[in-house]
């Protein structure tokens, strides 16, 4: 199976990213975790098989060496997933999307998710919140339903699925993992990684308090 992989992220900026978790960690110290879990996240896509890497970013962080980057573009998130595989489709190419919201994330749950693409048009990755955290497309066209599916929701990820199966999609099951959103959030993920810049930038910022 061919497959690209995005990395959907926002410029770690104080104030910008990761609000959830002030309190109890400052501005300051939630944009370095953010920016600990863009770099873990990078270094994970970076490590699996794939024809091509992109950065999909809100702001001006820059990608990594021999990644490619796009703007993110559209109103909501919907709107701005659906931009994202359609700006970076590839002939006869898969594309798996994640954020930057799991840095536990390891290359098996991306080689796992691409083996299921050989028999599947899309694999999804619950998240425990109700949401995704990845979504990967055999036919990137497909996430044009995404535009009109409600994001940030308890709901987010059964009706992600429903639109997908509406199109007549067969659809996969991932494994599950965690966004980091709350502190415990945060420290659960760290748990499950202690090796990541995560929970080293968190094992900091603990002892700055």
């Amino acid at each position: 199976m061919r497959v690209q992989v995005l990395l959907l992220a926002k410029t770690p900026v104080p104030g910008r990213v990761k609000t959830r978790l002030c309190p109890p960690w400052t501005a300051e110290q939630a944009a370095s975790l953010a920016a600990a879990a863009i770099a873990d996240t990078a270094d994970v896509l970076a490590a699996t098989p794939a024809v091509a890497r992109t950065l999909v970013v809100d702001g001006a962080l820059a990608a990594p060496r021999g990644w490619g980057r796009v703007p993110q573009r559209g109103a909501g998130l919907g709107e701005r997933l659906a931009a994202a595989y359609a700006d970076t489709a590839r002939p006869r190419v898969a594309t798996l999307l994640v954020g930057m919201d799991t840095p536990q994330l390891s290359v098996g749950h991306l080689v796992d998710a691409t083996a299921r693409l050989a028999t599947a048009d899309a694999v999804l990755g619950p998240a425990e919140d109700g949401g995704w955290w990845l979504l990967g497309l055999r036919d990137p066209a497909a996430a044009a339903v995404l535009a009109d599916v409600p994001m940030s929701t308890a709901d987010t990820g059964a009706l992600t699925r429903a639109a997908l199966c509406e199109r007549g999609l067969a659809v996969s099951t991932a494994a599950t993992l965690r966004d980091v959103d709350t502190a415990p959030d945060a420290r659960a993920a760290a748990a499950a990684a202690p090796a990541t810049r995560f929970a080293r930038v968190l094992s900091t910022v603990d002892g700055q308090r």
